[in-house]
């Protein structure tokens, strides 16, 4: 079975979504998530990862709030935000990362 860090050291973008199933705002950004998957495709993977379940990873990357996404490639932290951000936001921050 694949790790947090095992998934977050590859070459691959990989955008991860810290969310809580109690959480407004986080179900908000799953349908968001799902529309930008669709569109990238191959080219990014996301992954959620349960606050409430994996305290000690949200507490490695410091979140407060959720939803938080951070973006990875090679193990950095590429790009970080808290909140509900809607599709054509997300898909202009990504593309930069993509090339």
């Amino acid at each position: 079975m694949e790790t947090f860090n095992d998934v977050i050291i590859s070459d691959q973008l990989v955008l991860v979504d810290f969310f809580a199933t109690w959480c407004q705002p986080c179900k908000m950004m799953h349908p968001i998530l799902e529309q930008v998957k669709s569109v990238l495709k191959s080219r990014i993977r996301i992954i959620k990862v349960d606050v409430d379940k994996h305290g000690a990873t949200a507490s490695q990357y410091r979140i407060q709030s959720v939803p938080t996404l951070i973006l990875f490639r090679n193990g950095k932290v590429l790009w970080r935000t808290s909140g509900v951000v809607d599709k054509a936001e997300l898909l202009a921050t990504l593309d930069p990362f993509l090339t």
